[in-house]
């Protein structure tokens, strides 16, 4: 029998045994379905991620306050250092002139704040954020009305506001603009000056939709009333220029500074954390790869499942077609030939299970990744011909116990089995 031929009569033993080979079908596109399903949304969430990252330009680093874990570092207690002050951070941004940076000073002020503009009201679980006049480049966001804050406005914390477009749309509904309308927070009223551009949200803050930025020195009056403590941030953006060597200069010197700045001992530890955007690259990449060995193992379990019982199919179709079986042999075919035959009928359930599977795991996919950002529809080539190739293998390995049966059958006995 040709190839062609052998295709052919797989779907004839499929349709002969419609119920159990559509089970089994099924079987193995819920397994390929979490395999194809899982990496693809981890790819679409992992895209988006990455061209926010690459944004921000060449690179960037972070510097906080240290925080104390209560653990030990070679063999010695980790020292407690005290939180870094909105005055260490002005000085060192004052004295800190590296060529081709720009700093920006933020804060997050709470993540469960209500925002009122007249009868309306958004979910009382909007985020605060205190940022200056380089806060929204270093996020990388766009506004779509009003502009960005002004040197006075930074400079004596008046109150406005810049807010997201989720705020935006819940508080101003219709055609409404949302400029120099003064809404409430904690019982302030701050003029609202700009308007971010939609950018879906990731993280439990909802992301920039639900975030409202006031200055600095807003914030720094907002945390009087509210009690708590502010924890500055300090990023430092580089051009897109600047070189991995420069990057590192550009650190060292910031670390040099900095500990200037905060009075550390000779031959003592950094008493702040100063890090690099890259190692949230790195982090992110970490938690994408479990996500996907996640995904591998619950597509092996499924498909080992679903491989088992294509065996135990075509073990019986062996058996139901042993008289079959006998003919060919009689009629010239050999032990090859009808190998070939059952092995492309076990591919064929796998191939037809796999298509079906490779399709939900696509839009599934592109649900999750979706729901979590906003992405655009990601069609992972790579994994797709995984999906396909897992496909052919198990169908080879289920199939390849009954094709070694049926070729072994002796003609005489077969012709002769009822």
């Amino acid at each position: 029998m040709s190839l062609v031929e052998n295709f052919r009569e797989g779907i004839t033993s499929i349709k002969a045994n419609m119920l159990r080979s559509v089970l089994t079908a099924a079987i193995i596109a819920i397994g390929i379905m979490a395999l194809v399903g899982m990496l693809t949304a981890v790819e679409g969430i992992q895209q988006t991620i990455d061209t926010e990252l690459s944004s921000l330009g060449a690179g960037s680093f972070d510097i906080d306050s240290k925080s104390y874990r209560g653990g030990s570092r070679e063999g010695k207690a980790e020292k407690r250092h005290p939180k870094v002050t909105y005055r260490e951070y002005r000085d060192f941004m004052e004295r800190y002139k590296y060529p081709g940076t720009t700093q920006s000073l933020h804060t997050w002020v709470t993540g469960g704040a209500e925002v009122k503009f007249g009868s309306e009201k958004t979910d009382p679980r909007m985020t605060i954020r205190g940022g200056d006049e380089n806060y929204i480049l270093m996020e990388g966001l766009n506004l779509i009305e009003g502009r960005n804050f002004s040197n006075s406005e930074l400079q004596y914390g008046v109150n406005v506001a810049i807010i997201g477009n989720e705020i935006a749309t819940t508080l101003f509904p219709g055609s409404d603009s949302p400029l120099n309308q003064s809404i409430t927070v904690y019982g302030s009223r701050y003029k609202v000056v700009g308007v971010l551009e939609e950018e879906g949200g990731f993280g439990p803050d909802g992301g920039p939709d639900r975030t409202l930025i006031i200055p600095v020195e807003a914030a720094r009056k907002l945390e009087g009333r509210k009690g708590s403590g502010l924890w500055f941030t300090l990023s430092v953006i580089l051009d897109a220029s600047t070189t991995p060597t420069e990057m590192e200069v550009a650190m060292e010197e910031a670390r040099g500074l900095f500990r200037t700045v905060r009075q550390d001992p000779l031959g003592e530890e950094d008493s702040f954390e100063l890090e690099r955007q890259e190692s949230l690259s790195e982090g992110l990449e970490e938690a994408t790869g479990y996500l996907r060995i996640g995904g591998f193992g619950i597509g092996f379990i499924t498909l080992l499942g679903a491989s088992i019982g294509l065996m135990n199919i075509m073990l019986v179709s062996v058996t139901e077609r042993t008289r079959e079986i006998g003919v060919r042999k009689a009629l010239g075919a050999t032990p090859t030939k009808i190998r070939q035959q059952f092995l492309i009928e076990a591919i064929v359930v796998c191939l037809l299970g796999g298509m079906g599977g490779i399709f939900l795991g696509l839009v599934v996919g592109n649900v999750i990744s979706v729901s979590v950002l906003t992405t655009a529809f990601t069609l992972p080539v790579v994994w797709i011909a995984v999906g396909l190739a897992v496909c052919v293998t198990v169908g080879v390995l289920a199939g390849l116990i009954p094709a070694i049966k049926a070729s072994r059958l002796d003609p005489i006995e077969a012709l002769r089995y009822e």
